[in-house]
């Protein structure tokens, strides 16, 4: 683990210090991580051992209101344009970015050398797109030790199709790999940290996304590390969850007295030895996958701080949406003959302990209600944070990311960009949140969601959501986990949000073109 210095952070007020810090700008790194759940690392609840992260939030600040937009492809586009997918074509389907820039392509303006590695999830590489260099997958999910053809020696690697990758100016497809020890979240970091090792001696500051894919499925980790966690899993579900909501109300990221959702998981002592024991196991892979996560990120702090970086440099840490709850594991199973956890067989962590991952909240991936979309979010920034340790309720979004990384850069937002008109950036700077994250200071910009059937809009302490045709509302300073419907008793308030939601949605390219009629699908 990474030894990060603690350090007695001071406020940046006046003019004369804002125009120092602009002097000297800092390194960005963003970690993103797939289909992760919100109490899945222990500073945010859970079991699962993540020392780093766990380091990062001690010595930084834990969000417990981020939201990104329960759906990968839609949430990265949010993230990299600091617009709604609705806004960059990326809505519906993972196609090409449109009408939006990238955070390589704004970066750049103000003098950053950018990188990216891992997962993009669209139909163009990040290297044409503002990136100086980008290694990674172009689709949602693949093999994690094989995205390729099956080799020597080697069971048919478990995936449901051809995967795409992209080495800067080069595109392949198959991509397998010739190194026998390739695993998705080792090698996405190690491709990241040589590109900041050939690059050292650059006068520039740099700005780095590094995107896994890991924990989605498939359910995929080394022996050692599926170890630590053999005997972790075999209390079953409602022992984990129990044990979490405690925890998280201990850390004070909910209040002690907050409600939380009820159970959705199935009766553990229901089920056959053999059921239970396959649960567990999966669980332990899934746990795997994150402990794996942490371990890397230890390494490219490590790096960081061997270049001379790591006292400057900004770091953030979210995941694409929350805990999955599909399933396609039974479909593939029969054509696919590996253990659980290896290379020739695609598992999936499941319904009922994706309840537990999304602890304290209902619903799962592809779900607008909180288990769908709130992430845990972490900001570490050594000398710039003046609250150390804090946790902020501020509500906030991916495209937020954007606006707060113009204002921290001073960096150029265009109106035109290679021949498009470029839609405004939609978000807030959450860079006085960073600096003073004790503040009181309230969002006044409402937050949109829509993906599939799920849809919402929060404005304040206020959300209204539904799946479908039933919209509900609730207060979140008082119920973060949803648990209590208010339409009766504020009609008013969800009639109001209702028209602002239906407002924003026809404003936007796809429900301007008749698409998901918003109160009716």
């Amino acid at each position: 683990m990474i030894k990060l210095k603690l350090i007695s952070c001071v406020l940046l007020m006046s003019l004369g210090s804002l125009a120092a810090f602009s002097q000297q700008k800092p390194n960005i790194i963003f970690i993103l991580v797939d289909d992760m759940g919100w109490s899945d690392i222990g500073c945010y609840g859970s079991e699962i051992d993540t020392p780093n992260l766990d380091t990062l939030a001690n010595t930084g600040i834990r969000f417990t209101q981020m939201h990104n937009t329960s759906k990968c492809f839609p949430s990265r586009a949010c993230l990299l344009t600091g617009v709604y997918a609705q806004q960059c074509g990326m809505s519906k389907g993972f196609n090409k970015i449109t009408h939006a820039v990238t955070l390589g392509e704004v970066l750049r303006t103000a003098g950053y050398r950018t990188y990216a590695s891992g997962k993009h999830h669209c139909r163009e590489s990040l290297f044409g797109r503002g990136f100086d260099r980008y290694y990674g997958l172009l689709d949602g999910a693949n093999n994690q030790f094989n995205p390729g053809e099956q080799r020597d020696g080697e069971l048919p690697p478990a995936q449901k199709t051809t995967r795409t990758y992209n080495f800067d100016k080069k595109q392949v497809s198959p991509y397998t790999p010739e190194e026998t020890d390739f695993f998705t979240t080792d090698y996405y970091t190690q491709w990241a940290m040589e590109f900041l090792e050939t690059d050292k001696h650059s006068d520039k500051p740099f700005f780095l996304y590094l995107a896994y894919t890991a924990p989605h499925y498939p359910l995929q980790a080394w022996p050692r590390d599926i170890a630590k966690y053999e005997e972790t899993y075999k209390v079953g579900y409602t022992s984990i969850r129990e044990a979490r909501i405690k925890k998280i109300k201990k850390l004070g990221l909910i209040p002690a007295e907050a409600r939380v959702s009820n159970p959705a998981h199935s009766n553990w002592n229901s089920f056959s030895d053999l059921k239970r024991e396959q649960e567990a196991k999966r669980m332990a892979i899934y746990a795997a996958m994150i402990d794996s996560i942490d371990q890397n990120i230890g390494n490219l702090l490590a790096k960081v701080e061997e270049l001379g970086e790591l006292e400057n440099t900004l770091i953030m840490f979210a995941a694409d949406n929350g805990a999955c709850a599909e399933n396609v594991e039974h479909r593939l199973s029969k054509k696919f003959k590996g253990e659980m956890g290896t290379v020739g067989y695609y598992a999936c962590v499941g319904k009922d302990w994706a309840n537990v991952s999304n602890t304290p909240f209902k619903k799962a991936k592809n779900s607008s209600y909180e288990g769908g979309i709130c992430t845990p979010f972490i900001v570490n920034w050594p000398d710039h944070l003046n609250s150390t340790g804090s946790i902020t309720p501020f509500p906030c979004h991916f495209i937020d990311v954007m606006a707060t990384l113009v204002d921290l850069t001073g960096a150029d937002y265009p109106a035109e960009f290679r021949g498009e008109s470029i839609t405004p950036m939609q978000g807030v700077s959450l860079l006085s949140v960073f600096k003073n994250s004790a503040a009181t200071a309230k969002r006044d910009q409402p937050i949109y969601w829509q993906w599939a059937k799920g849809k919402a809009v929060r404005t304040g302490d206020w959300k209204l959501v539904a799946e479908g045709s039933k919209w509900q509302l609730f207060n979140l300073k008082e119920d973060p986990a949803e648990t209590k419907d208010l339409t009766r008793l504020h009609p008013e308030k969800a009639a109001e949000m209702r028209k602002m939601y239906e407002a924003w949605y026809t404003s936007t390219p796809v429900g301007a073109n008749g698409g998901i009629a918003p109160s009716e699908k």
